[in-house]
């Protein structure tokens, strides 16, 4: 099938239009743009249009690109993914950028649900029903995929901070944000990797949740495969950087 068929079926697929022609100021850019994205990426691995365009939502919701994230909700929706789902995959970058950037994803895409008639705020997918229980279920997901390797890194840190941060991130990241129902943890892992390749200068994490999300039920061609697709997002650096950083366990048999 010719590249510019290809395109044209899966603009239709994501967006119900059609793919960029003469029309607007540079048609050039977005032929070029939509050629590669939906033309070769997308045709590229094993990974269906609901897994990319969640990985999409979650790279664009990273750099705070929120009229791509917009239209790419709204592509969510049409390929079948849940409110809930595209939810909780902007809900979980909080603890990687911040929740000034994250919320500025989650007023974008409630822009986009409440366009097409979805009632906010959507069912609670939280928990944990008390502060207690924050850190028990955060360590029930954390400990059996990254054991007490945090914990044990930063001990050194002065006062009450070598309990406090790795206690933070179990707390926050794991037991606010993971134990979350609306994604499974084999989906989290897999975003998780996209997000963090996004954010640039975080090899380290880059390689640890590639471990993770190997652990979790992904093959090394689906890891590969989510971070070939957000390249057309992040740019070919951020998909080197990380493809580098995670050689070691790719190459592994």
């Amino acid at each position: 099938m010719e590249r510019k068929v290809r395109t044209e079926e899966k603009v239709q697929e994501l967006f119900h239009a059609h793919a960029a022609g003469e029309e607007g100021t540079d048609p050039e850019f977005m032929q070029i743009l939509q050629r590669f994205i939906f033309g070769d990426v997308c045709c590229t691995g094993s990974l269906d249009n609901r897994m990319r365009e969640l990985v999409t939502v979650t790279v664009l919701t990273v750099l705070s690109a929120l009229p791509q994230l917009k239209a790419h909700v709204q592509a969510c929706l049409n390929v079948g993914c849940t409110p809930v789902e595209i939810r909780e995959t902007v809900y979980q970058c909080a603890p990687f950028i911040g929740f000034p950037k994250t919320l500025n994803g989650i007023s974008a895409m409630n822009e986009v649900f409440l366009e097409n008639g979805i009632h906010l705020p959507l069912p609670k997918q939280g928990t944990v029903s008390a502060d207690t229980e924050r850190y028990e279920k955060g360590l029930e997901i954390q400990e059996p995929i990254y054991g007490t390797e945090i914990k044990e890194r930063y001990a050194y840190l002065p006062a009450e901070f070598g309990q406090a941060v790795p206690r933070f991130l179990t707390e926050l990241g794991f037991g606010d944000f993971g134990a979350r129902t609306g994604l499974d943890r084999k989906t989290r892992e897999l975003l998780t990797v996209a997000m963090l390749a996004a954010m640039g200068d975080a090899e380290l994490q880059v390689k640890s949740h590639v471990f993770g999300a190997l652990k979790a039920g992904n093959t090394k061609e689906e890891v590969v495969c989510a971070l070939v697709h957000a390249c057309g997002y992040m740019g070919f650096p951020r998909l080197f950087n990380a493809l580098n950083a995670c050689r070691e366990l790719l190459e592994q048999n």
